[in-house]
């Protein structure tokens, strides 16, 4: 086996034009890459997805007029690449894929109706595209290497949940080691897409947004690659949201667990299910900025040298809050067994969780309020209160569950912002609480300032 078998993840800023993806490939011959996963150039997907939705009500010039700018946008990159001079059957590929961009719209419109399988073979083209296209810019910089497309669904199997397709990582992990033996082992760099796979039919999926990500852990899981590097539009993971905090600053090491409840917990640069594979493999993650590759980022690893008790700060807005009461509970056992029997049932996660003698509070995302099912089924089984317009402040450290006087300082700190409600103990890297919507970014602020800016 390869000393080193390295996978490198470029998102949608990373691809947006020829010199993003120059920049790119500079990186990846930087930093040995032997796999290459890339998103789909920056807004593409999103027009995708749009023009299954205006082929669905029939707007026919709308949907002419993105799959216009899509193709404009990537004949304009496969030019300024000087794109199929040296390989005519790329450029082949290309307009292969941009009919089959034309047949998929028409096809919407003709039938006013997109299925959750069209709109992933739809969604699809947008990583096919940019990874055709990341090649050539690759092979313009690495010319001392081979670079060679690989289709990711030769190689991701998932089920076939169309729209949000989970992975099957056992057979991943054979199909890797099936379709690339040597990884590591010669002067090849592989290209390959993020964001979809295969049903075991042959069916085209996508993993949901945010995907792209969770595609290149999983492909650094089935390889047991030596490091995972995403590189993005950041200069890594802040200690929170630098438009909200001035004063945010980059966080040179983080813990997986620590990343893990960030990512959860309303931090932008990694998607929440990003972490899992890695952290099974416990495969190393690098976060870095594509447009500033010197400029440092942020390790990911299972254990660092420092463990503050604050690490990082988030917040997530537009939360609910759900109270649900009866005397029912009084020293009865079975109580929450219904309820969260309820919330599974109509496929609702909960974010945070309180309980008193007799009430259970849960903090959900203010789109589950609008399943009417949801209240149905709780009111039949308690009295139920829904508050909404809130915000979810999350600490994330270490130790927190353990701190003597942490309580205190946070109050402090809030001083006139009065807290909904809390939730600290069930982990030590995490201490979240509600405030009301209009003062989560003040409170984000006063935390910011007392915790990390001193």
């Amino acid at each position: 086996m390869s000393a080193s078998r390295n996978v490198l993840k470029f998102g949608g800023t990373s691809m947006a034009d020829a010199q993003a993806m120059l920049r790119s490939g500079q990186i990846c011959l930087d930093h040995h890459a032997h796999l290459v996963v890339v998103s789909a150039t920056s807004g593409t997907t999103n027009q995708l997805l749009e023009i299954a939705s205006l082929g669905e009500q029939g707007h026919r010039d709308r949907t002419h007029e993105l799959v216009g700018q899509i193709k404009k946008k990537h004949s304009l990159i496969a030019q300024d690449l000087n794109f199929g001079k040296a390989d005519l059957n790329s450029l082949d590929d290309l307009d292969e894929l941009l009919s089959e961009l034309t047949t998929l719209a028409e096809g919407i419109l003709l039938m006013r109706e997109a299925s959750s399988r069209a709109r992933d073979r739809l969604a699809a083209i947008g990583e096919s595209l940019s990874s055709l296209l990341f090649r050539q810019a690759l092979s313009l910089v690495a010319s001392n290497h081979e670079v060679r497309l690989l289709d990711v669904r030769s190689v991701m199997r998932t089920d076939d949940n169309f729209g949000q397709a989970r992975p099957i990582t056992d057979e991943i992990k054979r199909l890797m080691n099936k379709h690339l033996p040597t990884l590591g082992e010669d002067e090849v760099i592989y290209v390959t897409q993020g964001f979809i796979g295969e049903t075991e039919d042959g069916f085209t999926t996508t993993l949901g947004r945010g995907g792209s990500d969770y595609s290149a852990a999983l492909l650094a899981e089935g390889i047991q690659a030596s490091v995972l590097e995403i590189w993005t539009d950041v200069t890594g993971i802040a200690t929170t949201d630098p438009r909200l905090c001035p004063k945010a600053r980059s966080i040179p090491e983080i813990t997986f667990k620590e990343a893990a409840e960030l990512a959860v917990f309303g931090a932008k640069v990694l998607h929440p299910t990003t972490l899992a594979p890695a952290m099974r493999a416990r495969i190393p993650v690098f976060v870095g900025s594509s447009y500033e590759p010197k400029a440092g980022g942020t390790w990911i690893r299972w254990q660092t040298q420092d463990a503050p008790l604050v690490r990082a700060m988030a917040l997530r807005k537009n939360q609910g809050l759900i109270t649900l009461s009866t005397p029912k509970m009084l020293n009865q056992y079975g109580f929450l067994y219904e309820i969260f029997k309820i919330f599974n049932q109509n496929q609702v996660s909960v974010d945070a969780i309180t309980t008193s003698e007799i009430s259970v509070a849960m903090t959900v995302d203010a789109s589950v309020l609008t399943n009417k099912n949801l209240t149905r089924d709780l009111s039949e089984l308690c009295e139920v209160k829904i508050e909404q317009n809130l915000t979810l402040i999350s600490m994330i450290g270490n130790n927190i569950n353990h701190t003597a006087g942490l309580a205190l300082s946070i109050f402090g700190a809030l001083g006139n912002i009065n807290v909904r409600m809390i939730c600290q103990g069930a982990s030590i890297h995490n201490f979240c609480f509600l405030v009301e919507g209009n003062e989560g970014e003040e409170a984000l602020r006063r935390l910011h300032k007392t915790f990390l800016e001193n």
